[in-house]
């Protein structure tokens, strides 16, 4: 499974992506969060509150209770903003 992070995100992080198995008993997004935010403090911090991440499965947005498994792409980015 290829991980993204984007923005803020990567630099909380420290990497722009990585691949990783997806975990037993992981089938969301909001199961796989945990594990991420475990990896490290940065992830932790990156991961810490959901309400300012968006997430998109397989380039397609999604949400919290979106369906993954192994081999998607799950990127995790903050709101887009512009003007």
């Amino acid at each position: 499974m290829n991980i993204l992070y984007f923005a803020w995100m990567r630099e909380h992080t420290g990497c722009a992506a990585e691949e990783i198995d997806l975990p037993d008993g992981v089938s969301t997004v909001a199961d796989l969060v945990p594990h991420l935010a475990s990896r490290s403090d940065g992830h932790a911090t990156a991961l810490r509150n959901l309400k300012t991440v968006r997430v998109a499965v397989n380039r397609t947005y999604g949400s919290l209770d979106t369906p993954i498994c192994q081999g998607d792409e799950v990127a995790f980015f903050p709101p887009v903003t512009g003007g």
